[in-house]
């Protein structure tokens, strides 16, 4: 009986412990995992829509805030980190890597910058350095594991209250990838595959003209390397998509561009990318290279409307995917079915969001059952309206197409 009693106090004990952890987590800026890996900003589940540059406006931190973002890269600067705090921003600040030469400099500077930051109240993560594993042409890493675990060490040991992350470049091996899992609590990866054929290889792009390495060249690679990503960090952090700003033309000097050669994603094309990596488990979206696209633009304003839709969808993006009893079969339309639809069920005060992609770069038409408590459907972002007969919905998708149903 008294041995019974004490294992009941242990593990009494043990739950009230995991429960004031738990409390205690939700009062960090950005210590998240709740089972998921969303990250939890303020003690709330938060989808991440961020920018890694600011825009070429009178007031850059408002033009992201209205446009739907929540969290920007800013200088080691307090100016811009008011601004971001002022505009419903967080931030991510760059710090150093741990050098081989002068150490001693090297760990003085990275730990003036912890302290003068770390009790900001815009801070979200750290990031030590972009793409450590990556050299161009070589299989060496720029940045080593080593170096890597020495600078996140002095940042965790100054500041405990402030995740790092670290962005991966698409290529590397798996294996190479996980020794960078100890330095890092968020794992990102750019994945940029918006390429117009007959480019010259410049950095970055292979010989074949993409900066992609797998089989699949097409736009739903982006879904693919969130899969290697969790896989690299065994489905246990959260995972970032970095999705395309800019034309890879643009990244060249003026005098070598080749007009031809400049292409931006389209709307449909941008919004493909993010609810791609959204349907393989992204927990968020962050944009590179704005700041070498012109602006105003069209694209710019295309990938506005991306933005601004993501953040209508937070509460929905931020919540947890939900098992379902859904089935589909394809239509006959003359084309194989590689990748076809994919999707995903999340549920938010009583309606059933299906939030599919066409992942293939054939149209397809697919019928989905398994609707029966289904009544009504509405889809999100389209004029137009579609029945649920006998549980069963039937749709057309274009290639690289989206689809949003909100069904209740």
């Amino acid at each position: 009986m008294r041995s019974a009693v004490k294992v009941h106090k242990v593990m009494l004990f043990i739950s009230l412990a995991l429960l004031f952890v738990a409390c205690n987590r939700d009062n960090i800026k950005s210590k998240h995992l709740w089972g998921d890996n969303m990250p939890v900003v303020n003690g709330k589940r938060t989808f991440i829509i961020g920018s890694y540059h600011q825009p070429k406006t009178e007031d850059p931190f408002k033009t992201l805030s209205q446009n739907g973002y929540n969290y920007v890269r800013v200088k080691s600067d307090s100016l811009e980190l008011d601004k971001a705090r002022d505009n419903n921003l967080s931030a991510w600040l760059y710090t150093t890597i741990f050098e081989k030469e002068d150490q001693v400099k090297a760990k003085e500077k990275l730990l003036d910058l912890v302290n003068k930051f770390k009790d900001h109240s815009a801070l979200l993560y750290w990031e030590i350095s972009d793409e450590p594993a990556f050299t161009w042409n070589s299989k060496e890493a720029r940045v080593s594991p080593k170096q890597m675990k020495t600078a996140y060490d002095i940042i965790h040991r100054t500041d405990g209250k402030h995740d790092v992350i670290t962005n991966h470049g698409p290529v590397n091996l798996i294996s190479t990838l996980k020794k960078y899992n100890n330095s890092t609590e968020v794992v990102a990866v750019d994945v940029y595959p918006v390429i117009p054929q007959g480019i010259k290889p410049s950095y970055a792009l292979f010989n074949d003209g993409l900066q992609g390495d797998l089989l699949n060249p097409y736009l739903s690679q982006v879904g693919e390397y969130i899969d290697k990503m969790k896989t690299v960090v065994d489905d246990a952090k959260p995972i970032f998509a970095v999705l395309q700003g800019f034309s890879w033309e643009m990244l060249k000097p003026e005098n070598e561009r080749d007009s031809s050669m400049i292409l931006y994603p389209t709307y449909a094309e941008s919004r493909f990318m993010a609810y791609n990596a959204i349907v393989h488990g992204a927990n968020g979206i962050l944009i590179w290279g704005t700041n070498y696209t012109p602006q105003p633009s069209k694209f710019i304003d295309d990938l506005y409307a991306v933005t601004k839709e993501l953040a209508a969808m937070q509460e929905v993006l931020a919540s947890r995917s939900t098992s379902n009893d859904i089935e589909m079969v394809y239509h006959e339309l003359g084309y194989s079915v590689d990748s076809g639809i994919e999707f995903i069920t999340k549920e938010i005060n009583g309606d059933t969001y299906l939030i599919s992609v066409n992942s293939d770069k054939n149209p397809v038409k697919a019928t989905f059952s398994g609707l029966d408590k289904f009544s009504t459907i509405e889809i999100i972002n389209e004029n137009r309206t579609l029945s649920i007969s006998n549980g069963k919905i039937t749709d057309d998708f274009k290639p690289f197409d989206v689809h949003i149903y909100k069904i209740n």
